[in-house]
């Protein structure tokens, strides 16, 4: 397929997808209403991966004509123990979405069948390696609430619309990963609720090309990476931007993540699937990351990007015991309670590996504040683990509108400077939103990776200046990256020329209108 017709395809498919969003939610907010949406997207996806893993074999094996969706429930199962390996989980041919979706208008208990459908899909991965992947991952589509209508019927009508307009979106095969329609889909799908949410909506969603910008500085000039780690994992897209620039089999250790919300945290696993992630290739831990991280066992990580919760409060010095912490301990203090900024980066350091690279996006006062924040950046700076620092532009993200900060971290540095870019003039504008464009996004990768510097663009500075006595560790990009004057330049020799001349041709006028005036007179 062309790439043009992919992506006339593509248009159409979320323009479809927005429309069955938009008819179905009815008074349910929009926000609250993506479970629904993302969660069936999900149903026909692994129904629709299974079944056709299944012909596949079928097929190759001398068969062309079974179809798994007309095999009997009984002699389906004989399948089962091998499909909870190699796929981790397992669905009854009756239980697939295709045959839930062929006429659910009809189906006086939908909600009912539903609900026990989504139940054995997670209960088949009890007591597997998989169960942590599929755990808990309806949850949050609940098909008896009253936010699906007011009694049984108008909540049945909802799902089967719903049901209905996901059948009826044609993403061609499921297992073709070179078009990853569904993964589009998704991304799409959290994109515009994401834009419609507000502020709730910037709290879990990275726009997709800051996710690209910080996955390509991490990757720098690497063909592969190990393992990739994001703390704030929120719906898992910054994880996922290495899969799409490298090739998902160039993560050799899989993608790991942890997210304290819980409809969050189901969304990023969910996410992890219609990518065509399997099971064993990631883990997506729930809890907070700064009192309980899920993953000491894994670290450390060579590529880390993150885009934290901004001065999000924290427990800080309040738990005295979090000073001996050997992620916290190193600076000799912790991050201020009212700002967890820096207690974040510190613990993304502490899990970065001898040749890792971490991305993270920042709440500018982390570069300038002072207070435990400075010492903080002192230890950071002195140890010379700050790679780059990068001002980005203003009202790039979801219902946040202030200029963020981006800084880079390195184990493996070659020198003893850090640089500093100004990317704050570098977007276009989609909507009511400023947009880091390709060529953007190209321009402040090459500079951090090759270490350029260009005039009112970028600048190397080093460590021993940073921490200057008049400096105080300040990182902020406009201190050390000198702004270009766009002011009109006057020639001030030439204006003055120019004023004694309108002077000189004024008296010249007024000498003439005189003698006119006592020409008349006399």
């Amino acid at each position: 397929m062309a790439q043009s017709d992919r992506q006339a395809q593509r248009a159409e498919l979320h323009k479809a997808i927005w429309g069955i969003a938009d008819e179905v939610r009815g008074a349910v907010d929009g926000w609250d209403f993506k479970a629904y949406i993302l969660c069936f997207l999900f149903y026909r996806f692994i129904s629709e991966d299974l079944a056709e893993y299944i012909d596949t074999g079928e097929h190759e094996a001398g068969d062309p004509t079974f179809s798994y969706a007309e095999l009997s429930d009984d002699d389906a199962e004989a399948a089962r123990a091998d499909l909870l390996k190699d796929m981790g989980y397992f669905i009854l041919p009756s239980q697939l979405f295709a045959n839930i979706a062929k006429a659910p208008d009809r189906d006086p208990e939908l909600n009912i069948h539903v609900k026990e459908i989504f139940e054995a899909i997670e209960g088949s991965s009890v007591g597997t390696s998989s169960e942590d992947s599929f755990k808990g991952l309806f949850d949050d589509v609940d098909v008896t609430s009253n936010k699906l209508g007011g009694d049984l019927v108008e909540r049945n009508a909802r799902l089967a619309k719903i049901i209905e307009g996901i059948r009826d979106l044609d993403f061609g095969s499921v297992r073709d990963a070179s078009i990853d329609l569904f993964g589009d889909a998704y991304e799409y799908l959290m994109n515009m609720y994401a834009s419609q949410a507000g502020k709730s909506g910037g709290e879990f969603f990275t726009p997709q090309e800051v996710s690209e910008l910080l996955a390509r500085i991490v990757i720098g000039h690497r063909t592969s990476v190990n393992k990739v780690y994001d703390p704030a994992c929120g719906s898992g897209s910054l994880l996922l931007k290495f899969a799409k620039i490298l090739g998902p089999e160039n993560v050799r250790g899989g993608f790991f993540g942890q997210e304290i919300n819980p409809t969050t945290y189901n969304l990023a696993r969910i996410n992890m699937f219609l990518h065509h992630v399997n099971f064993s290739d990631f883990d997506i831990a729930r809890g907070d990351t700064l009192l309980n991280p899920q993953h000491w066992d894994d670290e450390p990580f060579d590529a880390i990007v993150s885009n934290p919760p901004y001065s999000v409060k924290w427990v800080g010095d309040n738990d005295p015991t979090l000073i001996n912490d050997p992620r916290f301990s190193p600076a000799g203090v912790l991050a201020p309670k009212g700002y967890a900024d820096l207690a974040f980066t510190m613990h993304m350091l502490s899990w970065l590996s001898t040749e890792g690279t971490a991305a993270i996006v920042e709440f500018p006062g982390v570069l300038y504040r002072g207070g435990a924040e400075e010492k903080i950046r002192r230890y950071l700076v002195d140890n010379n683990f700050v790679d780059a620092v990068i001002q980005l532009p203003a009202n790039l993200f979801f219902g946040v509108t202030i200029a963020t900060c981006v800084i880079v971290l390195s184990r493996h540095k070659a020198d003893d400077q850090v640089l500093f870019v100004d990317a704050s003039e570098l977007f276009g504008h989609v909507g009511n939103k400023n947009v880091l464009m390709p060529e953007h996004i190209e321009k402040i990768a090459d500079a951090v990776i090759d270490r350029t510097e260009e005039e009112y663009f970028s600048k190397l500075v080093g460590i021993t200046e940073i921490g200057g006595e008049a400096n105080h560790y300040n990182l902020s990009v406009g201190t050390w990256v000198e702004k270009r004057d766009t002011r009109v330049k006057v020639d001030i020799a030439e204006l003055n020329e120019r004023i004694a001349g309108i002077v000189a041709r004024e008296q010249q006028l007024r000498s003439q209108i005189d003698a006119i005036v006592a020409d008349l007179e006399g």
